[in-house]
């Protein structure tokens, strides 16, 4: 049994690839029961994010589990096999682990050290415990790269200034714009991104906020909670035409902001600048509309690059966190080693036990004129010994847990005392 994540993220491929392998939440639940059904897998996760897609899984067999995942990946892609197998990376047991701590920790992020990670993989284990693939396996490690993210927020300043994916966003438009106070904006999606991106342009000064959505009363719903007013999808180009910002954040499969509409919009500006922030995998904006004269189009390649350039404090605590990170997968492994061998051990101490109980029975007519407090000190004693004797093979054992010198032990002791 192998722990494998089978992945790639926006350093790993072109956004155009990374679109096109991103998992909308609608088809989840489908993708994840489609893995679990594989013979080769038996536990399966999938964190589908902006920044990335990483399908975890507990499989049988190595090469056949990661043949599984490449396979629906390339179906739900619509991309050859050869070339979904080229674009993606491969961790298995420790290694995977560390990679899932590392992306919890924050250090694996656009914006180093940004909470919404944390979130973004809490929901992923959450959704497949909801359809059942979740189980022991990965239950386990998730639990402990949620501790490992939490453990680093609250010991480190990793997140200290720009915390998250949204207000870089916001943080990227207002060093362009040189100040957001008095600026009108629109953000198109409200869902958690959307919200983060209200609550930060609410607090950089804009006057006027407007919330699209594709579900009407949701927009009307977050566009409350910030003092705003939310606008129909079908309304778009009426509102661009008074705003200074666009920030798009929908999960949508498909382009929302056209060429044509924003070309329309353009010529009716009288030369004032539209700046638009697209901050969605896939893309919500066309990315041609950055050639639309007047319009300035950022998308996450910017975002990156605009955040690399802000990091240089923060970065002094990626040593502090990488430690912790350490901690924690050894902390794991140890956990893990503990539970694969737990059945052998128990099973060692049980057959020692049913020998030492056998073996008292039947001496016990010979001492028959012990009294019960030296009956117990005899009992005692055996067992003692017993116990001193075993110790060091499952130490030994629980040591080398999960390697092959690991294997040959259980297979030894299995062989020896007939378990």
């Amino acid at each position: 049994m192998s722990l494998v994540v089978v992945g790639c993220n926006y350093r790993s491929i072109p956004l155009e690839t990374l679109e096109r392998l991103t998992i909308p939440s609608t088809c989840l639940p489908k993708m994840l029961h489609g893995l679990v059904n594989c013979d080769n897998l038996s536990e399966v996760v999938v964190l589908s994010t902006c920044q990335r897609v990483e399908v975890y899984v507990s499989a049988e067999r190595f090469h056949g589990g990661c043949a599984d995942v490449r396979e629906a990946l390339s179906a739900q892609s619509g991309l050859p096999a050869e070339v979904v197998a080229d674009e993606l990376y491969v961790f298995y047991d420790e290694a995977a682990a560390r990679h899932l701590f590392r992306v919890t920790a924050g250090l694996d992020s656009v914006v180093v050290g940004e909470h919404e990670v944390l979130g973004q993989v809490r929901a992923a284990w959450q959704t497949a415990r909801n359809e059942g693939t979740a189980g022991t396996v990965l239950d386990t490690l998730f639990r402990s790269a949620v501790e490992t993210g939490k453990r680093v927020r609250s010991s480190t300043a990793i997140s200290w200034g720009i915390t998250s994916l949204s207000a870089a966003a916001v943080a990227l438009a207002e060093a362009h714009l040189d100040t957001l106070k008095g600026r009108k904006a629109l953000v198109i999606g409200a869902g958690e991104m959307g919200v983060g991106v209200l609550r930060s342009l609410k607090k950089a000064g804009v006057v006027e906020l407007f919330v699209a959505n594709r579900t009407f009363r949701k927009a009307e719903s977050v566009a409350a909670a910030y003092a705003g007013q939310a606008v129909s999808l079908n309304d778009l180009t009426a509102v661009l035409t008074g705003i200074d910002l666009l920030i798009t954040t929908t999960g949508a499969s498909e382009i929302i902001v056209e060429h044509s509409a924003v070309s329309l919009v353009a010529n009716s500006r009288k030369e004032v600048e539209l700046v638009i922030v697209d901050v969605a995998v896939p893309r919500d904006v066309d990315p041609s509309v950055g050639s639309v004269p007047g319009v300035k189009l950022f998308d996450m390649d910017d975002i990156r690059c605009f955040v690399e350039k802000q990091l240089a404090n923060r970065k002094l605590e990626i040593g502090s966190v990488k430690a912790i990170v350490e901690e924690k997968v050894e902390q794991y492994q140890a956990k893990v080693s503990a539970r694969a061998v737990a059945p052998l051990v128990t099973a060692l101490r049980d057959h020692a036990d049913g020998i030492c109980t056998y073996e008292l029975n039947r001496h016990k007519s010979r001492l028959s004129g012990l009294d019960p407090k030296q009956w117990a000190a005899v009992e005692s004693l055996v067992n003692g010994v017993a116990k001193k004797l075993l110790h060091n093979p499952t130490v030994r054992l629980k040591d080398a847990s999960r390697s092959v010198r690991g294997d040959r032990l259980a297979e030894a002791l299995s062989e020896l005392f007939d378990l």
